[in-house]
């Protein structure tokens, strides 16, 4: 008995290894990823500012851990994941996680060296709901919808506000505007400096079918979801929020995927919306066809848009189609903005897109 209780004693304090620390920011923005796999045979890294099939081999301790190091990265948020053997994981140790649809990948922060408009400056700060639908148009499930209200809601209880409908990628979900694209923050940042309108920012879940369901499936999604978004999001935005009434306060934007939904719903119904966004934007493949009406007549439309406002980086590979889009729009007359800038179909290149359009809605 003695025996056994020294052995259990001797066995709890017996040192483990060391912990892992991952990700480590060093101080020229350099960053070491690490993750423990003695066992692993091989194990690889990838990170959102690399080519997307792009993996660099992590090279292992005596101890089993694994390790990468990258070049300086400019500041920003961004997303990784490690492959081991095969298994592509987020880091086990890192609790800022991406959530997705399917899968889930990590988070680190590369600061700026000044608080940059993403990041959390001291100023007075909104407030981020969720709140939960029983959706009858996707037959009954239960669904998300994150809601920003900007500082000094609560107290300007009379006051109401404009409403931005904020629609996230692919593979993503309704917390990704926030918990990636830090919209709150950028939002809260511009309304201290009096650069934006404050402004209810509504954040829908995207997906109407099933993420993965088969393509012919999936080809009904940004029809099912405007049923969704316009039967039950908006009603649940307007009577449960203090938002101001009329297409004059009602603005529409998404990036990726929920791009080619902002274009569809927000130009397919000009009577709700008065201004339209989109960030490297899944540009319907029928859009000359679908809007023919609207390109067919460009002064009314004109007359109707405050806002049409095109994104996407360079090195996106939804570029060429947004480049035509443009260019469409431009030979019809349609009065538009367009940023082709630097940059990927990444998150980084979004929160840029989102502190230029913010400062332009509702003036």
């Amino acid at each position: 008995m003695l025996t056994w209780f020294a052995a259990a004693i001797a066995f709890a304090q017996s040192p483990g290894p060391p912990p892992v620390v991952s990700p480590e920011v060093h101080s020229d923005k350099r960053v070491t990823f690490r993750i423990r796999a003695p066992k692993a045979s091989e194990v690889a890294f990838f990170g959102d500012w690399m080519p997307t099939d792009a993996r660099e081999k992590m090279t292992p301790s005596a101890e089993g851990v694994w390790s990468y190091t990258s070049g300086p990265l400019p500041p920003s948020i961004y997303l990784y994941s490690f492959t081991v053997d095969g298994v592509t994981i987020a880091d086990p140790v890192n609790p800022r996680i991406k959530l997705r649809s399917l899968t889930s990948a990590s988070m680190v922060e590369v600061p700026a060296d000044s608080p940059a408009l993403w990041q959390a400056r001291d100023v007075p700060h909104g407030s981020v709901d969720i709140n939960w639908q029983h959706s009858k148009v996707t037959g009954g499930e239960p669904r998300w919808v994150w809601v920003y209200t900007p500082p000094g809601y609560v107290k300007e209880r009379s006051r109401r506000y404009p409403v931005l409908y904020l629609l996230h990628g692919s593979n993503d979900t309704a917390g990704g505007w926030t918990l990636a694209g830090n919209a709150n923050f950028i939002l809260d940042n511009l309304i201290a400096e009096k650069k934006a309108v404050p402004m209810v920012v509504v954040m829908p879940y995207g997906h109407a079918v099933p993420f993965g369901s088969p393509r012919e499936l999936q080809a009904k999604n940004t029809a099912l979801f405007e049923e969704y978004l316009l039967k039950e999001v908006i009603p649940m935005a307007e009577s449960k929020y203090r938002v101001a009434p009329g297409r004059a306060n009602r603005a529409i934007a998404g990036l990726s995927m929920g791009g080619g939904q902002s274009l569809a719903v927000g130009l397919g119904h000009l009577e709700l919306f008065s201004a339209v966004a989109a960030f490297s934007s899944a540009v319907p493949q029928d859009f000359e066809t679908r809007f023919q009406a609207l390109l067919a007549d460009a002064k009314a439309t004109n007359g109707k848009l405050n806002l049409l406002w095109i994104g996407c980086g360079s090195s996106d590979f939804l570029i060429e189609r947004n480049d035509k889009l443009a260019a469409l729009l431009k030979s019809r007359g349609v009065n538009h903005n367009y940023r082709r800038t630097e940059g990927a179909h990444t998150y980084t290149v979004w929160r840029q897109y989102l502190g230029e359009l913010a400062p332009l809605l509702f003036r």
